[in-house]
């Protein structure tokens, strides 16, 4: 039993070591990719504690050399999510009476094994089954994965802090319950720790989860398990099952123990999902918690007062590191005509000086898409823009899989801010520019409002400060995570809590202490020392 209140280790940002030529960490993870490319591994899913495989194996490829095999995983069924599901309630009691700082201690104990003796072995999976550079890697499958542990250890004790006051005879209090039932993680292919917040920050507030990572992370998603289980989370707290979204939502979203989904991904999946949840709410014990980051269609738009190499640096690394596959990535601008030739030849100098191919060369800035489906649907919007008059190709616009889904960082300038391009999402390396009048800066900033249901990020460059406040003011509810003077991407953990809002998602800001509240039920306790003996008042007397 707790007889003290514990103070847990003050959370620091993991460090993003640097891969340089020679460093000891370059060395580590070079080696790990040849190991792990020697071999070929079975991954299992793992329900109540038990590796469960099956007999329907897919390969994995990594999207930069789809010839090569790492491994195969066992797709499973229906009957694979009930299981995970009765693994998730049958290990609810326990975990939950678990003392909150044992199982703070499991999250912290996983950032530790991640940020030390997992650190090559986590980045050479991301590596290579998800084609990132060593540098998205790190800052992505671990830096940011150790601070969403460590952070999110810290707003849990800062929540459970959060208590009524009392007056004399009453003492006030407020405890933090899981939710009742179990969670379902959805969970996205381009962050790995995504993958792991979505499913562990629940957990961590003592509830349990059925997860479902996208099937192009499931090679790094078995090694976050890996570390759940050394850092010794318990058998059916994290249950991790791979089928596809019809079936896993058929068994859950019609369960009465459903209590809640974490989820990123597109839109129109989240919004079916809603729809279906509110089909079924009579079904459930509870309302579920629908916390969702969903699609975006991420703009920059530059006052004349910007400096324009500035805008052309947060161009091409916003809208171009890791192919554009991020939900804040770059994809449409608004640079005033007075900038656009300067800021376009400082962003062809930058596009030109990428080398693209596999992330296992660290001279590589870009690498492959995800797979087959995302090159085919981005290289078409690419080849209609080609055959648009009114469309101007300012820089790549080549494309390739032979050997991998290789799509060169493309810029499009366009006529019509209305352009397709310019209005829908496509994850890739695809920006689209569109010059516009000088003196019709407020105008634009209407403009990029009301362009499209997005609203996750965006970022306003300007030396002018009025030009500045107005732009912030104008754009209030376009972004949920705002960015003056820097490029929309590169949210970090306990600095900038990221979420948008409009058709973007719920806003619950991951990597805050507002997202963990979503996970708790509040029960207010009011224990009365001398209860009355009279039921009178002193009203009820006689004059």
């Amino acid at each position: 039993m707790s007889n003290a209140f514990f103070k847990v280790p003050a959370p620091e940002n993991e460090t993003v070591l640097s891969y340089a030529p020679g460093s000891i960490e370059r060395k580590e993870v070079k080696s790990m990719i040849e190991e792990l490319k020697s071999k070929t591994v079975d991954i299992p899913m793992f329900i109540g504690g038990k590796k469960v495989f099956t007999n329907h194996k897919k390969e994995i490829h990594p999207p930069h050399e789809i010839s090569h095999v790492l491994g195969t995983y066992s797709q499973g069924d229906s009957n694979h999510v009930v299981q995970a599901i009765d693994a998730a309630l049958s290990a609810k009691k326990n975990w939950e009476e678990m003392p909150w700082q044992d199982r703070a201690a499991i999250f912290l104990k996983a950032a530790d094994l991640l940020a030390g003796p997992y650190r090559a072995k986590m980045n050479a999976a991301t590596m290579l089954g998800q084609s990132k550079n060593i540098y998205q890697s790190e800052i992505d499958a671990v830096c940011e994965l150790a601070d969403f542990f460590r952070f999110n250890v810290q707003y849990m004790t800062e929540m459970y802090a959060q208590q009524p006051e009392s007056v004399r005879g009453i003492w006030n209090r407020l405890e933090y319950r899981p939710l009742e039932g179990f969670i379902f993680a959805l969970t996205p292919f381009n962050f790995t720790s995504i993958a792991g917040n979505l499913c562990g920050a629940p957990a961590m507030l003592g509830n349990t989860v059925v997860w479902k990572p996208a099937e192009t992370q499931i090679y790094s998603a078995a090694v976050i398990m890996e570390i759940y289980e050394e850092a010794g989370l318990p058998p059916g707290v994290i249950n991790l099952v791979y089928v596809d979204g019809p079936t896993a939502g058929e068994v859950i979203f019609n369960h009465p123990d459903f209590a809640g989904i974490h989820f990123t991904g597109s839109t129109g999946v989240f919004q079916r999902i809603w729809k279906t949840i509110g089909e079924n709410i009579a079904k459930y014990k509870t309302y579920p918690r629908l916390v969702g980051e969903t699609g975006g269609k991420d703009f920059v738009i530059a006052h004349s007062s910007a400096h324009p190499k500035q805008v052309a640096v947060a161009l091409s690394r916003g809208a171009f590191e890791f192919q554009g596959q991020k939900c804040s990535a770059a994809s449409r601008a608004y640079i005033p005509k007075s900038l656009w030739e300067d800021v376009k030849g400082f962003l062809q100098d930058d596009l030109n000086d990428f080398k693209m191919g596999s992330p296992e060369d660290f001279r590589n800035f870009i690498n492959a898409v995800i797979d087959q489906k995302a090159f085919d649907k981005i290289s078409s919007f690419i080849a209609d823009a080609k055959n648009d008059e009114n469309v101007e190709i300012i820089s790549g616009g080549g494309f390739d899989k032979s050997k991998g889904y290789f799509i060169e960082p493309t810029v499009l300038l366009v006529k019509d801010p209305y352009y397709v391009t310019m209005c829908e999402e496509l994850f890739g390396p695809v920006l689209t520019i569109y010059a516009y009048d000088d003196d019709k800066y407020e105008e634009t900033l209407e403009l990029v409002d009301k362009t499209g249901p997005y609203a996750l990020t965006g970022a306003i460059f300007a030396q002018d400060r009025y030009a500045l406040k107005i732009g912030v003011d104008k754009l209030k509810n376009a972004a949920g995570n705002f960015y003056i003077n820097d490029k929309p991407t590169g949210a970090v953990v306990g600095q900038q809590p990221f979420g948008g809002a409009r058709a973007s998602g719920t806003n619950d800001k991951a990597g805050s202490i507002l997202n963990l509240f979503r996970w708790v039920s509040a029960r207010t306790i009011k224990e009365n020392f001398v209860p009355p003996t009279d039921y009178k008042y002193p009203f009820l007397g006689e004059e």
